[in-house]
């Protein structure tokens, strides 16, 4: 019996082991279990917002799908007019260019103008003062626009202006004002045929005179007039016949506008030539001794002694230079416009 004691004892134990051993992992399965369920809740709540994050995402992405397709559209439309605008833009800076010429082009053609007026004023009026202004405001307008290919015209420009300045100044007005003044005055002007000595002076009556004295004196004053001596420092005055008065004046006069049209036509030999045959006539035929005939000869004498311009400077060269230049330019543009053709 002794024996048999312990071998229960330890059955007992072994038994109490193994249920000890089972209850510890059954309560390790069911720890298990709960956290199983609870990490299966935590994954499918996970799960379940990632969807719903996902779902948003996809809408999400749809909308901005859609918003992409409708700004790339606008895009489009934007290009299109974009593209319409800028052909618009430059149809219209074409014809501007075609229509409306640049601002050299311009310059170039106010430049030739302007020495195209000079040349007139110069060959038809002798204007150098006018010629010389006109000349220098082309220089001006060309030298605001610095253009190193105008260097050529510009030193013509210099040329024509020192040229223009070393031209004697003739008052070509005051001259011709002069010749219409004499002309006016030669209707008035004494003949030296005319010419009459001053009378002489009578003698003083004295205070107490007689009849009979009175009467000598008057008798001898009347015998003196018969008798004239006349002692003259020039040669006797031509005479002429009243109706060949008239002639004179007039070929004076006709001598007097010929001196005037070649004035203004710059002949400066018939323009001395006239004046000095006026002047001869004058000296001849007029009365010297009276104040208008020696102021006139006076004052023609002064005018066939005035420096006249001579040889005016030629504008030509500035011209075709200028003419070269707007040649130059419109060689690309017709080129230009001939590339499309082709």
């Amino acid at each position: 019996m002794p024996p048999i004691a312990p071998r229960r004892h330890a059955g007992l134990v072994a038994a109490a082991l193994v249920a000890a051993v089972a209850v510890a992992g059954f309560l390790a399965w069911l720890d298990a279990k709960r956290e199983l369920s609870a990490l299966r809740g935590e994954v499918a709540a996970k799960l379940t917002a990632s969807e719903a994050a996902t779902s948003q995402a996809q809408a999400r992405d749809t909308e901005m799908a859609a918003l992409l397709r409708d700004a790339q559209a606008k895009l489009a439309l934007l290009e299109t007019r974009v593209a319409e605008s800028q052909s618009q833009q430059a149809a219209l800076e074409t014809l501007y260019r075609d229509l409306a010429p640049s601002r050299d082009e311009l310059a170039l053609n106010e430049v030739e103008q302007i020495l195209v007026l000079a040349s007139q004023q110069l060959a038809l009026a002798g204007n150098v003062q006018a010629a010389l202004a006109a000349v220098q405001l082309a220089d001006a307008k060309l030298s605001r626009l610095e253009r190193p290919q105008w260097t050529p015209l510009r030193r013509s420009l210099a040329r024509d202006i020192d040229a223009l300045k070393a031209v004697p100044y003739v008052d070509v007005a005051g001259i011709a004002a002069k010749i219409d003044h004499a002309l006016a005055s030669v209707d008035a002007l004494p003949l030296a045929k005319d010419e009459r000595l001053p009378a002489p002076p009578r003698d003083k009556a004295p205070a107490a005179d007689t009849p009979w004295t009175r009467f000598l004196r008057d008798t001898w004053a009347d015998l003196k007039s018969l008798v004239r001596i006349e002692v003259s420092d020039r040669p006797a005055a031509p005479l002429i016949a009243p109706e060949q008065s008239y002639f004179l004046r007039e070929n004076l006069r006709l001598r007097l506008l010929s001196a005037r049209l070649a004035l203004l036509a710059r002949d400066d030999a018939s323009f001395r030539a006239d004046l000095a045959g006026a002047n001869a006539w004058l000296r001849q035929y007029f009365d010297l001794r009276t104040k208008p005939v020696d102021a006139l000869s006076a004052t023609l004498a002064q005018l066939a002694a005035t420096p006249m311009q001579g040889a005016l400077p030629d504008l030509g060269r500035s011209l075709d230079l200028v003419r070269t230049q707007r040649a130059g330019r419109d060689r690309p543009s017709e080129r230009a416009g001939a590339a499309p053709a082709k």
